[in-house]
């Protein structure tokens, strides 16, 4: 009796010892999930600050700035490790100042959005890495004031017919966009993945705009939405990688 006792213990140990840590439910990538995409934006800022420069606005940070949106993605299972899915973003900074009593305030903001296709490395598991693409379209806007904090209700229907100190200008540039991207996943629990990544926002479609969408004629070329990002997130789903 002691002796099967004993080899029912061994051979208890023994299968136990030979199974993997974590069951992996497929071969491949599979499920999908979605949340929300803090990030960071760095936009070309250099013909905008040497206008701000002349009218005593401090610059924009070369550095960018903070952008917020959401993203998902589902894998299809038709196409190993192809993922589809979408993501948007938008974020904006603001620069003011004082002159002889007058408020002036420059705001810059960018945002954009689309589909993205992905492919995840089958020889990484455990977590994901995928490259892929972003389809879309996005908008870049430049807003100027200049007043002197002095509003009355009946004082605004009479400016448009008068001169008056009180002075906004919209600068607006809708395009296409294209990015490349790269996403890393990283699964913390079976329904949540913490993601970081990044890409490089090509835009097409350079016309600007101003006011009540009229166009805005010799616009330095250079002036354009091509930058690159960095998002992260914590994604709410199914996942296995």
């Amino acid at each position: 009796m002691k002796i099967i006792k004993t080899a029912a213990i061994v051979f208890l140990i023994s299968f136990n010892s030979i199974l993997p840590q974590e069951t992996k439910f497929f071969d491949a990538p599979f499920g999908g999930g979605g949340g929300y995409t803090p990030g960071w934006v760095i936009p070309k800022v250099d013909v905008i600050n040497g206008k701000l420069s002349s009218l005593n606005i401090p610059g924009f940070s070369e550095s960018g700035f903070y952008t917020s949106g959401g993203a998902g993605f589902l894998y299809i299972g038709l196409i190993r490790n192809l993922r589809l899915g979408g993501m948007g973003f938008g974020g904006s900074a603001s620069r003011t100042s004082n002159l002889n009593n007058m408020n002036r305030e420059a705001i810059l903001s960018v945002g954009g959005g689309g589909l993205t296709i992905e492919y995840t490395l089958p020889w990484v598991r455990d977590f994901g890495i995928s490259l892929g693409v972003l389809f879309g379209g996005g908008s870049m806007n430049i807003e100027l004031y200049n007043n002197d904090g002095n509003f009355e209700w009946e004082n605004l229907w009479n400016e448009l017919p008068s001169n008056t100190s009180n002075i906004s200008r919209t600068l607006s540039n809708d395009f296409w966009l294209f990015s490349p991207i790269l996403n890393i996943d990283i699964p913390f629990y079976r329904f949540f993945v913490f993601r970081i990544g990044a890409g490089y926002l090509l835009s097409f479609g350079e016309e600007w705009t101003i006011e009540n969408d009229q166009k805005l004629k010799n616009v330095p070329s250079s002036l354009t939405a091509k930058s690159f990002f960095i998002q992260t997130g914590i994604f709410i789903g199914f996942f296995s990688f």
